[in-house]
């Protein structure tokens, strides 16, 4: 029987194959740890529990259904599917829907984000601005098929003063309705000078936290912030609390609370008509429910077209990782290259050596100048003691004390004895102080 030898990428094909089949979809729960955003956008995690843990991946792409922030030590539960990444040989978890354990997704989110701008500073109450003293003009954002706009209509027309109301329809819930509101907010600022709004009312019933979703969005509650009309939020009943009730200027616990505040010292606030607003929720609620749960019946029944792309994506962000480590070395090694360069130019820099030199120079004056003095000594001894020396063997030295030199004529031959001459030889006789030119007249041998 021949034994079957797989080659590692078969090998890791077909676990991946096994695995794909046998999880295509699977909920899984854990903790996050090592959460870390890739440059490409996809997050990298790894779910773990007391025991054991596993490397997932949710890829940007899943990330739009995702209403918190994951972050390491948050207790979740993931939707997704086992795949093998084949060329590194690792099984993980790519990840499609994350809920957290314990506590709503939405809720979640609005903790995160209530924490996020309470550091910043737009909860603080000293930088809300005063209610006035005589709010005449009202701008109101809100739904005009509302009940809660008719109420505080109603309690409006009240007021012992006249008073103008503007209407600002908008949607308040839904997708897309935060960027209304906004908008709307946005307009009755521009008109300000127009119609000097006094106050302006973020009115909206209440609701289930997913209704009123879009006033605990983060691009409204800067907006009210950076508002220049006080804002009064009246949003939902009065146990409920959206991050636009903490940024707003006063929050109303009722829309008609919002009238009340205006036209009377704290009146009992009316029931506002909500239920239908409930079951309307309640049934786009179960309309989405079997609608998502027929997509997911279809998307199981297909091949996903995702898992075609998995193995570039994660390729893609190892390139990445690479080149972003080759680069660092290479800035990293030209800085370290430079820094020497700019100290040894620094030493040679023409201005240094000439300096450098200029004192060498100096210095070697002043030692030249020392050798020369004593070298000048020297010779100057030498010479003195040569000039006596040179005295002591001088002829003429001899002629001083009287003697004389006599020399034949014609050839200068110095006489040392009278053989050396005859009688009518002409001589001359060197004295110390000139000469004597004579004629042997006789000779004589010495005694």
């Amino acid at each position: 029987m021949t034994t079957k030898i797989y080659t590692v990428s078969e090998l890791n094909r077909e676990i991946k194959l096994i695995l794909e089949r046998s999880y295509p979809y699977i909920w899984i729960e854990g903790e996050i740890s090592n959460f870390r955003v890739a440059p490409s956008g996809h997050f990298y995690f790894t779910l773990k529990d007391k025991n054991s843990q596993i490397q997932a991946v949710m890829f940007r792409s899943q990330q739009r259904s995702l209403r918190f922030q994951l972050e390491d030590g948050a207790q979740v539960i993931c939707q997704g599917r086992i795949g093998v990444y084949e060329q590194r040989g690792v099984y993980q978890l790519y990840v499609d829907v994350v809920e957290p354990r314990g506590i709503g997704a939405l809720q979640l989110a609005f903790e995160q984000l209530k924490k996020k701008l309470a550091a910043e500073g737009l909860f603080d109450s000293d930088k809300k601005k005063p209610f006035p003293t005589v709010p005449q003009r009202i701008a109101i954002v809100t739904s005009p098929r509302g009940a809660a706009v008719r109420d505080v209509i109603k309690i409006l027309g009240k007021s012992a003063l006249p008073l103008e109301i503007y209407i600002f329809p908008v949607k308040v819930q839904g997708e897309g309705a935060s960027a209304e509101i906004i908008q709307a907010m946005e307009d009755a600022n521009r008109l300000v000078e127009k119609y000097s709004f006094d106050l302006l009312i973020l009115c909206r019933g209440g609701g289930s936290i997913e209704d009123l979703w879009p006033f605990n969005e983060e691009s409204l509650a800067r907006a009210i912030f950076h508002s220049e009309i006080p804002v009064i939020s009246a949003v939902g009943h009065e146990i409920d609390f959206t991050i636009a009730d903490l940024v707003a200027d006063f929050r109303a616990p009722t829309p008609t609370g919002a009238a009340e505040m205006i036209v009377t010292q704290l009146e009992k606030t009316r029931t506002f008509l909500v239920d239908t607003y409930r079951r309307i929720g309640l049934q786009i609620q179960n309309i989405l429910k079997l609608k998502r749960q027929y997509f997911s019946t279809l998307a199981q029944s297909l091949s996903d077209p995702r898992r075609l792309l998995t193995n570039w994506r994660l390729s893609l962000d190892d390139l990445c990782n690479r080149m972003i480590r080759t680069y660092s070395g290479i800035i990293t090694k030209n800085r370290r290259q430079l820094t020497e360069l700019e100290r040894r130019m620094h030493t040679y820099h023409p201005g240094n050596v000439i300096r450098d030199a200029k004192q060498r120079c100096l210095r070697y004056e002043r030692e030249l100048e020392i050798f020369m003095r004593q070298l000048i000594s020297r010779k100057q001894k030498e010479v003195e003691k040569n000039m006596a020396s040179l005295d002591l063997l001088n002829p003429l030295a001899v002629l001083e004390r009287g003697y004389s030199i006599t020399y034949l004529k014609p050839e200068m031959e110095i006489v040392k004895s009278s053989t050396q001459a005859k009688t009518g030889d002409k001589l001359k006789v060197r004295l110390s102080s000139g000469s004597l030119d004579c004629t042997v007249e006789k000779t004589r041998k010495r005694s």
